[in-house]
């Protein structure tokens, strides 16, 4: 059926072609004055006929070159986000339209190269060019027609008969965006449920991406952690404390999560949260606001205190003698004294101390036992 179709509309285009070109052959062949043969029923003909056999060995290449150009398009359109096609159609037909306009003067020329090739040219150029403004800048434009619905919707409270909200100052910032070491922490589930936290949860879909990468990761304990990442956005989406958006754009000239996050953030007027030093720090100096849950959790009382229990599994060898090291499922570092010697098992623990920074949390313990043998001992 395809082919069918393909090889008609061969067909129909020789045809149109003859009948464009064909009396033209005619006048410089000097047979313009048989009236059997330069005719537009013989035109029409003669270019049927020669692109039909034209067609029997171009219709299967064309139908096999369309069906791959159309799967392409299908995957790549499947890609793209709603909005980044929005823009792109409303751009592309805005560039189509302007070379109408230009082309009109083109189309009162008697020359084909400029009323029939250049309008083509200047279409595709055009709306070439509308496609990219378009798409390129999602973001600017969404915010733009954002800006201006608000502007349109104002009304003063004699008109509505209500109490207007109050009005936020410079300092408020709608968009709080979660990167992937503040997910994983798991604590900005506690803060939001609390209420301190106005505004609304953003999670773009390259953390998101990041964050699938670390749970299906071949390292164990990457794997725990980004599972309990997935864990917490699960939790976060089914909260009703505040809203939760995803960020379906991405920045494909940069490859770093953090320098996304940061240029989201500028975009989008946004507070990057983080339990990241180091991306605390490059925002800070980039001017992004920043909301750091360790710097908050250093200003409160720490989640351990000496004496504490817990239950923990020693995974490897510490930097100083008879160390080992233990990790809670937050990432939470746990030097256990003597640890080397119960490697891969569970252990009974009770802290010793604990140090709290901005760069994240560190515990110290020693094994239970150890405590009772020394109590024992005392008695």
């Amino acid at each position: 059926m395809k082919k069918r179709i393909t090889t008609l509309l061969i067909v129909l285009v020789g045809a149109s072609l003859a009948v464009t070109f064909l009396p033209m052959l005619w006048r410089v062949s000097g047979l313009t004055a048989l009236h059997y043969l330069n005719n537009l029923f013989v035109d029409i003909l003669l270019g049927a006929i020669i692109s039909y056999f034209i067609s029997l060995f171009l219709a299967g290449p064309i139908v096999s070159l369309f069906d791959r150009l159309i799967k392409q398009t299908e995957t790549m359109v499947s890609k793209q986000s709603p909005i980044y096609l929005l823009f792109g159609s409303l751009a592309t037909i805005i560039g189509l339209i302007l070379a109408n306009i230009i082309s009109i003067p083109l189309y009162r020329m008697n020359f084909f190269l400029f009323n029939t090739l250049a309008p083509i040219i200047l279409m595709v150029l055009l709306g070439y060019i509308g496609f990219r403004v378009g798409t390129t800048r999602t973001d600017e434009w969404r915010r733009l027609f954002q800006l201006r619905s608000k502007k349109a919707t104002v009304e003063t409270p004699e008109e509505q008969g209500k109490v207007l909200e109050r009005k936020v100052d410079d300092n408020f910032h709608k968009y709080k965006i979660l990167d992937t070491s503040v997910i994983i922490d798991g604590r900005i589930y506690e803060i939001a449920q609390t209420g301190f936290i106005e505004g609304t949860l953003l999670i773009p879909n390259f953390v998101l991406h990041e964050l699938q990468l670390i749970a299906d990761s071949a390292d164990s304990l990457k794997r725990t952690r980004g599972r309990r990442g997935l864990d917490i956005l699960n939790d976060l989406q089914k909260t009703d404390a505040m809203p939760v958006e995803m960020y379906e754009g991405d920045f494909e000239d940069l490859t770093e999560v953090d320098s996304k996050l940061i240029k989201l953030a500028k975009l989008l007027d946004g507070i990057v949260v983080t339990n990241d030093f180091n991306l605390n720090k490059v925002s800070e100096f980039q001017n992004v606001p920043v909301l750091n849950i360790n710097e908050l959790a250093n200003t409160l009382k720490p989640a351990v205190i000496p004496g504490d229990g817990m239950t923990v599994t020693v995974v490897k060898s510490g930097t100083e003698r008879q160390q080992g090291v233990a990790y809670l499922d937050d990432g939470t570092m746990i030097v256990v004294e003597d640890g080397q010697y119960y490697m891969n098992k569970s252990l009974a623990v009770t802290v010793t101390s604990a140090l709290q920074t901005a760069a994240g949390r560190m515990i110290f313990a020693k094994p239970a036992h150890s405590q009772k043998s020394l109590r024992e001992h005392n008695k």
